[in-house]
């Protein structure tokens, strides 16, 4: 038998295997993307006798609440995969461990990312964000918010072995996320003063690229590390 439907057939069966214990726990799953529009929503009660301050502020607004709402999902990525003794699995089946990584992290930014960007054009519009500026934030948000997951990935696994990681997770993700927060927000800042915003995207764009190839690999050795 090859190896491709090995890798896709092990690829597909996580994904399942997530999903159905996503489904039962549902309440959980929407967690990050509520405490995002509840970061909004606090947000724009604020600064709401403020209209031009809030469609100045709105795009950063926007990028902190991902940044946050990704930060709270962080610590699930492969903790109860470690309690269950899942890893070991992993560890040892035949499949690689960067691949299984990727998928983990692709479903883990699907379930808790995606109904954000599903939000946002509600969010922006909550924040008096022009509408011309709305497809740079859309686009810097799909290609800023796997690029964060998958940096995050890379520190979960390496905090694997440790109890109460949450605020070391933060601490260590944090720096990494500021460049992605930066670039996207700025997108958004640039394309307002009516210059072209490509640059910042074609970074975010860049970063994702390197990140696609070099975290699963550095996650699964961090995962190694940890478990031997």
């Amino acid at each position: 038998m090859s190896a491709t439907p090995t890798v896709w057939g092990a690829a597909a069966a996580l994904v399942a295997r997530d999903l159905r214990l996503l489904w039962r726990r549902r309440g959980d799953a929407l967690q990050p993307a509520l405490f995002a529009v509840l970061v909004v929503v606090l947000f724009a009660l604020a600064l709401g006798n403020e209209p031009a301050m809030l469609r100045a502020v709105a795009p950063g607004v926007l990028w902190v609440a991902a940044v946050l709402s990704g930060l709270l999902a962080l610590d699930t990525l492969f903790r109860g995969d470690a309690e269950d003794g899942s890893l070991e699995q992993w560890m040892l089946s035949p499949v690689p461990l960067a691949w299984l990584v990727l998928v983990r992290t692709a479903v883990h930014w699907a379930t808790t990312t995606v109904p954000l960007l599903v939000a946002t054009p509600l969010l922006a519009e909550l924040l008096g964000l022009p509408r011309g500026q709305l497809p740079v934030l859309l686009a810097g948000l799909a290609l800023g918010t796997p690029l964060l997951s998958l940096l995050g990935a890379v520190v979960a696994a390496l905090t694997i072995g440790m109890r109460r990681s949450g605020i070391l997770l933060a601490l260590l993700a944090l720096p990494l996320y500021v460049p992605v927060l930066v670039f996207g927000a700025g997108s958004v800042a640039i394309a307002a003063q009516g210059h072209d915003p490509s640059g910042g995207l074609l970074l975010l764009a860049a970063g994702l690229v390197f990140a696609l190839v070099l975290a699963p690999v550095a996650a699964a050795t961090a995962i190694r590390i940890a478990l031997n």
